[in-house]
């Protein structure tokens, strides 16, 4: 079968390397795929990846995909296409509809729709939720990447047909990026008693890493030894540093920017922290559990509730609140992480259990 997977940008960010670990999926499967994307952004370094053809619009604008995609549409005339990001998911829909496409839509939302529909008139949040109420009919199966989404999705639209289908996390290729090696010298070798803690995201305000930082200052004053490394990059990078040295802790943080493997740092963390605000499904704490990291996460909507109540893999504190992180960074050190709990984590988050649920809905 001959399938599509596209997202609308590549970088380092959750939505394009979800929507990778989908195409290998499905080509590892045995069938025929293309990866859409519709600019892969010059700064990251694209992953090779076997027996998928990855095709880049090269578009600076996502609304500029019209006509490349029914072009699409029309030559290559896929069973399926895997859409994500409810902007791209209506820009889908609407090239089907022109091209007289029988192709099938899976549109799965990534974000909360708080976020993406508004009902000020006229308004550019507005003109999207309209454009979903008219064209969502032509998507196949609509798709929240976790439950509580779909409470928000049917508070802002009433009753819908979002049924929840995780990302795929633990794949093949995990175990063999779990096992490379660090080659930090801050990071190693490690002081006795002192506990390596970590952290990824986009250095954004939602990701709450302000927070996260005043929690870091706390340990220090609980004499607790650690280091901090940070993975990721963003527009709040530099008041992160400058914060982390107003408080006293830059000596004990790191930030590391954007990797390619944040795997292996996890692997070797005692403790992964969650510090957002919000979150739509945050596969970095699937990832964290997955390489045997004690979880503190604050239990922002949605997502990490959803995932630590499967196993007792975490603690969750609430949000804006660096002493509560604090207290549970210091408790985590004293549980540790159970095989069997972690197992009922990452078995609903596998390669097989996202594809056969994804062909269920499809109906194929």
């Amino acid at each position: 079968m001959k399938f599509c997977v596209i997202s609308p940008v590549f970088s380092i960010a959750g939505v394009p390397l979800a929507q990778i670990r989908l195409a290998k999926a499905l080509a590892k499967a045995g069938h025929e795929v293309d990866l859409i994307f519709c600019r892969i952004d010059k700064q990251f370094e694209f992953p090779n990846i076997r027996n998928v053809n990855v095709i880049n619009f090269n578009l600076k604008k996502i609304r500029w995909i019209f006509f490349k995609l029914c072009i699409y549409l029309l030559k290559n005339k896929p069973l399926v296409i895997f859409s994500a990001e409810d902007h791209l998911n209506i820009m889908v829909s609407i090239c089907a509809i022109l091209t007289f496409s029988k192709v099938k839509i899976s549109g799965s939302s990534r974000v909360t729709p708080y976020d993406t529909y508004s009902d000020r008139s006229f308004y550019k949040k507005w003109i999207l939720k309209s454009l979903f109420k008219i064209f969502q009919w032509r998507i196949n199966v609509l798709t929240c990447v976790s439950k509580d989404m779909i409470d928000q999705y049917q508070k802002v639209f009433g009753i819908t047909r979002h049924q929840c289908i995780y990302n795929i996390i633990n794949d093949k290729d995990a175990g063999r990026l779990k096992k490379e090696k660090v080659l930090e010298t801050w990071i190693f070798p490690k002081k006795k008693n002192c506990k390596l803690l970590v952290a990824a995201g986009n250095l954004a305000p939602w990701k709450g890493f302000n927070y996260l930082l005043e929690a870091c200052s706390l340990l220090k004053l609980n004499k607790f030894k650690y280091k901090l490394i940070i993975l990721g990059d963003g527009p709040e990078k530099n008041k992160l540093q400058i914060l982390s040295k107003k408080l006293g802790i830059n000596d004990k943080v790191k930030f590391l920017g954007y990797v390619k493997n944040p795997l292996k740092y996890y692997s070797v963390s005692d403790v992964f922290i969650l510090s957002s605000l919000v979150e739509g499904m945050p596969n970095v704490l699937v990832e964290a559990i997955m390489c045997g990291c004690k979880i503190v996460s604050t239990n922002c909507e949605t997502g990490p509730k959803e995932i630590l109540s499967i196993g007792k893999c975490g603690h969750l504190v609430p949000i804006k609140n660096p002493r509560a992180l604090a207290n549970s960074i210091i408790n985590s050190i004293k549980f540790p992480v159970k095989l069997e709990e972690r197992k009922k984590i990452l078995k609903l988050f596998s390669e097989k259990n996202v594809l056969n649920k994804h062909f269920r809905c499809l109906g194929i």
